[in-house]
């Protein structure tokens, strides 16, 4: 069946813009579409003008015999701007406010068109980057870390509180958690990360640092090299963190239960 080219240019888009990161050869598409080489070449051309003028990410083709075409899910300052302000609006809300000075966040944080942008927000960062795994521990910061792993297309990694007997032989230690002051536990197979791998971290909280630094030490167990950090979510205070290069989307810099006022606002090298 011939297809017209504003078909094939719009499932071209749809196609790529659905596995991010993973190159597609252009016998890929000829066989989809049932269309020439050349043919493809030019929708790839004008699919790369449409992302490029609409600023909705980047179509990049790589040359040579495994080369091809991918869609980068780059995300502008002004995009992240307005993202990060639209949840910092969500997250101000007084009804959030649960005694101890901590903030509701569920339905932000399980929301998928939500955590979906702020997924491409890190992925944006760490793009230039030879990542081979994004890596959290459970629970809430699983959402936002598989949304970044979706879109750099590596493998996401969870680091579980108790080991389990269907991971096999486990790696385990202990760290302070910096927001309860308490020794915990995280565990993780022996098999699912390879020696030396980089890895970028990606957490929903940040108090003090104390889980982002376990989560650093449980990869040195593994030789790993971290990359990055991210996490959603960062509080002002302490400003001395027990980890030093992190990049925060949000800032919280005070939970006013008396007056039920928060003052968060997004990170300014963002946006």
């Amino acid at each position: 069946m011939k297809i017209k080219r504003n078909a094939r240019i719009g499932a071209l888009i749809k196609i790529l813009c659905e596995n991010p990161n993973k190159i597609f050869t252009l016998s890929y598409f000829t066989n989809q579409f049932n269309a020439a080489k050349s043919s493809i070449s030019e929708d790839i051309v004008v699919a790369k003008k449409i992302m490029d003028d609409l600023e909705l990410g980047k179509i990049e083709t790589i040359a040579g015999a495994a080369g091809g075409v991918k869609y980068i899910p780059c995300i502008s300052k002004n995009e992240s701007r307005e993202i990060l302000e639209s949840v910092c609006n969500k997250l101000s809300e007084s009804k959030r406010i649960i005694p101890g000075a901590f903030l509701y966040m569920a339905d932000i944080i399980y929301n998928p068109s939500i955590v979906r942008r702020l997924g491409q927000i890190f992925a944006t960062q760490f793009m230039g980057e030879d990542i081979d795994y994004v890596v959290t521990v459970e629970t809430k910061g699983i959402p936002i870390a598989l949304m970044t792993a979706n879109a750099l297309n590596v493998p996401l990694i969870i680091l579980r509180r108790d080991s389990k007997v269907t991971e096999g032989s486990t790696v385990s230690i202990n760290y302070l958690s910096g927001s309860t002051g308490k020794i915990q536990t995280m565990s993780i197979s022996k098999r699912a990360i390879k020696n030396g791998a980089n890895v970028v971290i990606i957490d929903d909280f940040m108090k003090a640092g104390g889980t982002a630094k376990g989560m650093m030490d449980m990869m040195r167990e593994f030789e790993a090299n971290v990359v990055g950090i991210g996490v959603m979510i960062s509080t002002k205070e302490p400003e001395n963190k027990v980890v030093k290069d992190y990049i925060p989307l949000l800032v919280l810099e005070k939970v006013d239960e008396i007056n039920e006022i928060i003052y968060i606002h997004p990170n300014e090298k963002l946006i």
